[in-house]
């Protein structure tokens, strides 16, 4: 594991390229200690089903625990850094996670998405209001639909190096905090071919009803908020600790 202190990365912190080892691997960029053990769990989930993948973080300490193969420093951390440093992945062939995630299944035939396709991405499961009634910031038509950006599978290739580049580059122009809209308006723009991910590549619910009542196949990637470190218990108990403290 190579150990680096957090600091300033220099120039390449937003736009360039990491060294590239062989093989595949899995991603995370992670800010702040809870974020960073949200995505040590995540990251023994994939250790346990798929030993063979490398395993990196992009964090804002270098105490990230023994989970991860290859440690490089985040600087200027804000609440979407992942945006800055996904061009910087040290594999050719990459599954960037959010810390959020459990890996409960093989990769494998995600990883052969790459044989055909520079990028794949889930759709967005739910329309939002910016979607359907579109402002004068989004020209795109309400039919193209936003991609969940918490599972992202990739290669490094110059067009989708380029092509998170110029992400990176419209969410900070534009302001937003979902990093769906920026993605979504760059996506359009390009010529970029993107395979959608079926929803047991980046299920968003699932519970015991679904285990033992479905006929749907289990997930391979489970993307929930009970492993989020600040949205677990949803959005009820949420607004419940924002009018009375994080004691409820």
């Amino acid at each position: 594991m190579s150990g680096v202190e957090a600091g300033d990365p220099g120039s390449d912190a937003r736009g360039g390229d990491a060294p590239r080892v062989h093989g595949p691997g899995v991603v995370y960029v992670a800010t702040g200690a809870a974020h960073i053990e949200a995505a040590r769990a995540s990251a023994a989930s994939v250790r346990r089903t798929n030993p063979k993948l490398g395993l990196a973080i992009f964090a804002d300490s270098a105490d990230v625990g023994p989970e991860f193969d290859i440690v490089e420093p985040v600087a200027g951390a804000h609440v979407r850094s992942k945006i800055d440093y996904l061009p910087r992945t040290p594999f050719a062939e990459t599954l960037y996670l959010d810390t959020d995630t459990r890996v409960l299944g093989d990769l494998g035939e995600l990883f052969r998405l790459l044989d055909r396709f520079p990028v794949a991405a889930a759709h967005r499961v739910r329309d939002t209001e910016r979607v359907l009634n579109p402002r004068e910031y989004d020209p795109v038509p309400s039919s193209f639909p936003e991609h969940n950006g918490g599972v992202l599978l990739y290669r490094s290739s110059p067009e989708v190096l380029a092509f998170f580049t110029a992400w990176r580059d419209e969410y900070h122009r534009a302001g937003f905090v979902a990093d769906q809209i920026s993605f979504r308006r760059v996506l359009w723009a390009t010529d970029l071919r993107v395979a959608v991910l079926p929803p047991r590549f980046n299920t968003r619910r699932y519970t015991w009803v679904d285990r033992f009542l479905s006929r749907q196949p289990p997930p391979v990637i489970l993307h929930a908020n009970r492993f989020h470190p600040s949205k677990r218990g949803g959005p009820i108990r949420r607004r419940l600790q924002a009018l009375l403290g994080p004691a409820i």
